[in-house]
């Protein structure tokens, strides 16, 4: 559409977008969510290996407890043992019994050796304590765990078992629901923190999102820590400056337009003095050139200030028709294909001028225009599509740039002021819809214009 390339454009490869692998894809993609889990889960860690670290000690006090009081126990019970009279050792059999031991008369041991350090240091303890008594058998069984059988020959010749386990520290219930309370503790103060501090980060990137080309978004409050209020106070007046960067350039362009009016107007008058008919034709294609330009410059100036236009319902078909039909007055065929089927929400004069200059464009290029229509899912698309050389893949960003043609001659007659599209963009950025151009597969350029119809355009 804008500008013409002789060269047909070539096929553009596109890089498909690669996933990301592994764990990446579990980690959160907002900074408040990595920053509070970042937290808890270190403090969580850090809780958890506190209480591993006091329940490993406690475990180890308490078999330093057990190593060194129940085996004098066992001891001094087989030692009573030995002392009764056969028949009345039955008897005692049960006063003797505690928690973690007891005894049963004749048989022998069953099991394996120890299978862990912990039970064989155990049983050694308890052997090491009933000297002079002859230990016979050593066995760990399965059932009931962590439980050794200890076979001793008592000096009548005897036998004895004494079946001996390992009883764990104890941890009481409320422990873990003070452990399960303090993370919660944990995690909602880390979340009020992360908050504090990221809640300001999206108040001025929301900030800036709404501060559109007419530079009139809602101040920051100014309000809460000293650093936030800063950066408040900051983006505030920078909005204010750039305000009024934007209304100072819009002013000495409006005023360099009046001023060239003045000499513009002599040099036609001056013009039409003029013998020479060749030249009277160049000097006023100069000097409409010039009108053009200044014209359209202080048009785009105006433009980024947004429209002032106030969204309204309107009748898109009825719209697209008339445009239509003011281009077949002018002797110039555009298509029109598809209908938006309802009214919408926009701007009709923005609107108008976006659609104008997609159309004007694409008739310097091409000799079949087309405006395709296409409603649904809450939006509206809008096509002007052509038949022309179309655009290198390369440049398709930047003839959106204002004073920017392709054309190398910079002839203004076919390839414009380069302020078009400009112009058509800003004033898409103000209604909130998205202009993008793309060249087709089967040649031409296509605009697409698309509208949101859910909501009413920005004000």
């Amino acid at each position: 559409m804008p500008t013409a390339s002789t060269a047909p454009p070539a096929p553009v490869a596109t890089a498909a977008p690669v996933p990301l692998e592994g764990w990446r894809r579990l980690v959160p993609r907002t900074l408040f969510s990595r920053v509070t889990l970042i937290i808890v889960v270190g403090l969580a860690i850090a809780q958890l290996l506190t209480f591993t670290a006091i329940r490993y000690e406690r475990g180890i006090a308490m078999r330093e407890l057990m190593m060194t009081g129940i085996e004098r126990d066992i001891a001094s019970s087989v030692a009573i043992l030995d002392r009764l009279p056969a028949a009345e050792r039955a008897g005692w059999l049960a006063r003797l019994e505690r928690r973690n031991y007891h005894f049963t008369l004749g048989g022998a041991a069953e099991g394996t050796a120890p299978q862990t350090l912990v039970l064989a240091q155990f049983a050694t303890a308890i052997a090491d304590a009933m000297r002079p008594f002859e230990i016979v058998k050593i066995g760990q069984v399965s059932s009931p765990a962590q439980e050794l059988q200890i076979q001793v020959r008592l000096g009548d010749g005897s036998s004895l078992l004494v079946h001996a386990r390992r009883v764990d520290m104890p941890v009481s219930a409320w422990v873990m629901w003070v452990l399960w309370l303090q993370l919660t503790v944990l995690a909602v103060c880390a979340w009020y923190a992360v908050r504090l501090v990221t809640r300001p980060l999206a108040q001025l990137a929301d900030a800036a999102d709404e501060l559109g080309p007419d530079l009139k978004g809602p101040e920051l409050a100014e309000e809460g820590p000293t650093e936030v209020k800063h950066a408040a106070r900051a983006f505030n007046a920078m909005q204010k400056r750039i305000a009024g960067y934007m209304s100072e350039r819009v002013e000495i362009l409006a005023a360099i337009s009046h001023d060239l009016q003045t000499p513009i107007t002599r040099m036609r008058l001056r013009t039409d003095l003029m013998d020479s008919d060749h030249d009277r034709h160049k000097f006023r294609q100069d000097l409409d050139a010039m009108h053009a330009l200044v014209r359209e410059g202080v048009t785009y100036a105006r433009t980024l200030h947004g429209a002032t236009e106030p969204p309204c319902r309107i009748d898109a078909d009825a719209l697209f028709e008339s445009m239509v039909a003011d281009y077949e007055d002018a002797g110039q065929q555009v298509l029109l294909d598809g209908r938006a089927g309802a009214p919408i929400v926009s701007r009709p004069n923005a609107l108008r001028r976006i659609l104008t200059n997609l159309i004007d464009n694409a008739l310097k290029f091409g000799d079949q225009v087309r405006l395709q229509v296409q409603a649904g899912d809450g939006k509206l698309v809008l096509a002007v599509i052509d038949n022309g050389p179309g655009i290198p893949p390369d440049q398709l960003d930047n003839v959106l740039k204002p004073f920017y043609r392709v054309e190398g001659s910079r002839n203004r007659s076919t390839g414009g002021t380069g302020l078009g599209l400009a112009i058509a963009q800003q004033l898409a950025v103000a209604m909130g819809a998205e202009l993008a151009l793309r060249n087709r597969d089967e040649g031409g350029l296509e605009a697409r214009l698309t509208l949101d119809t859910t909501a009413p355009a920005p004000g």
